[in-house]
């Protein structure tokens, strides 16, 4: 059988209040945030990275499963910046879980795009 049987989440600590991105583009923030349906975005802390969100998801599938990373068959990282133009992603969060070697990884990009490709 295919298909999700399970999923991790990790959302940086930081955030940035919309007001400030709207002050900073000379914008109505109220405007903003009525429209985005948002007041404040989540942001990484400067040494986090899609790897670190990735690692960090992935950490939180594991804890509240009974899987392993052993047992993973296919990896899918999904960013609007991965940090390495030719390494992939997916390549080196598999290797820091530990995954076997026989595993499907691929790098989506692009926000909208990456969900529905994956």
């Amino acid at each position: 059988m295919v298909g999700i049987v399970s999923y991790g989440t990790y959302i940086p600590l930081y955030r940035l209040a919309v007001a400030d991105i709207a002050s900073a583009w000379h914008k109505e923030a109220k405007e903003i945030e009525r429209a985005l349906g948002v007041s404040e975005k989540a942001v990484p802390s400067q040494d986090e990275d899609a790897v670190t969100i990735a690692i960090e998801s992935a950490l939180s599938l594991y804890r509240n499963t009974l899987f392993q990373p052993k047992d993973t068959d296919v990896l899918f990282v999904g960013s609007e910046s991965h940090p390495y133009a030719v390494n992939p992603t997916a390549t080196i969060v598999g290797e820091f879980l530990g995954f076997s070697h026989q595993y499907l990884a691929s790098d989506m990009q692009f926000a909208c795009k990456a969900g529905t490709a994956a």
